[in-house]
């Protein structure tokens, strides 16, 4: 008789790939360097942008000749008085006219944009993907291209020189992006909830306006700081579309239009520190409402991706 074959455990053969071990302390070291040109790099960045601005405030304390004779020198005098004379060089004025128009325009982007993009996320319909496409071109259209036809498009409408023609073109100039951005939004916010509020009744009006937009509120802050930005530093739009077209047409600048009239209108008696107190005037608000609403612009642009 033969003797019984034992069974033996099969030992994993070790395939070798001709490279070594990774070592833990070579990759700590890659860690270290890329942490550190990282935040090199962001420190750089922070520099290309903070310094300027504060260059462009302190030069509002300084006077022409300090200007003149040091323009990275430290003012001298700490008078608020140059923001008082340019306020009252119009850019007052220029200032109320921009609140006016982006108080109707944001909110009306951001509900025709919301509205747009939330029926084109969660109905499906014939066209839908060929409606979504059109805004998406949209953004992606010059607006350099359409200045002729806008122009003459709003004359005919007789609303050059006035608040509601530029309302209406903003309107329809940030809603592409809009569209855009929300659309994105709103298909990665949970399909329970949506379906739960239909079996219990709700219709689609109400759906919309209380379930899920407010669940969509960090990317209504995200696009609506976006537009925000956009809106208030135009400056093509405006100047094609807020010109006196009379004698007897007030002048309805807004800030960016503003900001070049104050300078033309130096001639020869140039005052550069009303003309950098007035650029900061229209640059703080926006800085406010960024630094205000920067924890709710970083989780919109993230929570698509956490999701």
């Amino acid at each position: 008789m033969s003797a019984p074959i034992k069974e033996t455990a099969a030992v994993p053969v070790q395939r070798t790939t001709g490279k070594a071990p990774a070592r833990p302390g070579s990759e700590r070291s890659e860690g270290v360097v890329l942490n550190a040109f990282s935040h090199g790099f962001l420190a750089l960045w922070a520099l290309l942008i903070v310094l300027p601005l504060l260059w462009l405030v302190l030069s509002s304390f300084k006077t022409d000749a300090q200007i003149g004779g040091s323009a990275f020198g430290w003012p001298q005098n700490w008078s608020l008085d140059v923001f008082g004379r340019a306020w009252e060089k119009g850019i007052g004025d220029y200032f109320l006219n921009t609140v006016i128009v982006l108080v109707f325009s944001v909110p009306l982007t951001m509900l025709l944009g919301s509205m747009a993009a939330y029926v084109l996320a969660r109905y499906q319909f014939w066209g839908n993907r060929f409606l979504y496409f059109f805004f998406v071109a949209g953004a992606m259209f010059p607006v350099f291209l359409a200045l002729v036809p806008l122009f003459f498009m709003v004359k005919r409408l007789d609303m050059l020189n006035t608040y509601q023609g530029l309302i209406l073109v903003y309107v329809a100039y940030s809603m592409p992006f809009t569209v855009f951005f929300m659309h994105a939004f709103f298909r990665t916010l949970p399909t329970a909830v949506f379906e739960a509020a239909v079996l219990d009744g709700a219709s689609h009006t109400r759906t919309f306006f209380q379930v899920m937009l407010p669940m969509a509120k960090p990317g209504l802050i995200s696009v609506g700081i976006f537009n925000t930005l956009g809106q208030w530093n135009q400056f093509i739009l405006p100047t094609v579309l807020m010109q006196p077209q009379s004698g007897d047409d007030p002048e309805r600048y807004v800030l960016t239009q503003g900001l070049i009239q104050l300078q033309q209108q130096m001639g020869y008696a140039s005052d550069l520190p009303v003309l950098f107190a007035g650029v900061t005037i229209a640059m703080i608000p926006m800085l406010v409402v960024y630094l205000s609403f920067q924890r709710q612009v970083q989780a919109g642009l993230t929570s698509a991706t956490l999701k």
